[in-house]
């Protein structure tokens, strides 16, 4: 009996050895493991040598600018005026990462819808399409009582003239939307091309979004810097409310093009006025003390209400310090919300200390 199982157990080790041997021979363990000093699988010599892998390279996306890592005080740099209490001062650390350098406008977000209406209907039905993602053009004239806004809501998003104008009357949930049908469109191309996929885009959390704002200028009130949202020549730098009823004392009564006036010291437009903005953030009041300092970012799938930051064509000078926050509901579309993407910059990490 034991000598048959020595047998047994002798005939198997023998097939093994063979297998491996013949696996060896056909190159299996050199081009699955590695064998010799040009090989580029991690494995040299019988030795893990391994690094990084070849073949990754982010690029910054079309319309996007990068922005560098580091650390600012988050929160208020100016008198609370209106007493919220809500954004108390706070070091914060945020990752390098990509943004748009304009907000999104009309002509990008009809390229999203224009799809949704060609490729999934037969999956989202076109009733949904137009009431959750198609913009609400009708803001323009229920956002305000007794204002003529009957122009805007016939023309705003569907003429030529207003191609390159931010896109508004889009949800919270919409702009989510969008960014994943983005990051899909991107990837699959990546995809195609044989290019390992990229980090999605995504709307900012609200400590990115203010990082970006500032530009590099701490503790500024604007994205300009301090203290006036005029310059030396009486010019307006932004598009607000700056006098009583006086719209159009800016360059534009309404809205105005998502690259007008000056960009910011990191190349982005308009992270002050034209139109609020969108985070990904719930909105807390004390959000300063439940969110880490290290990338923070305050996510409620149970919160309704969204951070919205940058102030808008109707607002006062206030609501355009990069310090100021509001929020608005997720499920609400307004003529003076808009929304731009970021993309981490996952090949940008280092702090730069280290540069």
């Amino acid at each position: 009996m034991k000598l048959n199982v020595f047998i047994r157990r002798g005939v198997h080790v023998g097939w093994v050895i063979a297998g491996v041997m013949m696996i060896q021979s056909c190159g299996f363990i050199k081009n699955k493991f590695g064998g010799g000093k040009d090989d580029d699988t991690g494995v040299t010599n019988g030795e893990v040598t391994a690094t990084y892998r070849k073949g990754f390279k982010q690029s910054t996306p079309a319309g996007m600018v990068p922005i560098p890592s580091g650390s600012f005080i988050m929160g208020q740099t100016d008198e609370d005026i209106a007493a919220t209490m809500s954004n108390f001062n706070k070091r914060v650390t945020i990752m390098a990462f990509y943004m748009d350098d304009t907000e999104i406008t009309n002509h990008e977000y009809r390229q999203f819808v224009d799809a949704l209406l060609t490729d999934s209907v037969s999956v989202l039905g076109e009733d949904v399409i137009m009431k959750e993602y198609y913009p609400d053009t009708t803001v323009w004239k229920k956002d305000f009582t007794y204002t003529n806004g009957d122009p805007m809501v016939e023309y705003y998003f569907n003429h030529p003239a207003f191609d390159t104008y931010p896109v508004v009357g889009v949800s919270w949930i919409a702009a989510k939307y969008f960014s994943k049908w983005r990051s899909n469109l991107y990837n699959d191309y990546r995809g195609k091309e044989g290019l390992m996929n990229s980090p999605e885009f995504k709307l900012p959390t609200e400590a990115e979004w203010e990082w970006a704002a500032r530009g590099g200028r701490a503790g500024a009130k604007y994205p300009w810097g301090n203290p006036y949202a005029v310059n030396a020549k009486g010019c307006y730098l932004a598009n607000f409310k700056p006098q009583r009823g006086n719209y159009d004392a800016d360059g534009y009564p309404y809205t105005a093009p998502a690259n007008a006036y000056n960009p910011n010291d990191y190349g982005l437009y308009n992270m002050a006025g034209n139109v609020a903005e969108w985070t990904l953030d719930a909105y807390a009041d004390n959000a300063f003390a439940v969110t880490w300092d290290m990338a923070p970012n305050h996510e409620d799938a149970n919160e309704p209400r969204k951070v919205i930051k940058g102030g808008s064509w109707k607002d006062i000078a206030y609501f355009l310090q990069s310090g100021t926050r509001s929020f608005e509901y997720e499920t609400e579309r307004r003529a003076y919300i808009g929304f731009r993407n970021v993309m981490l910059n996952i090949e940008g990490h280092k702090g730069a200390s280290r540069r």
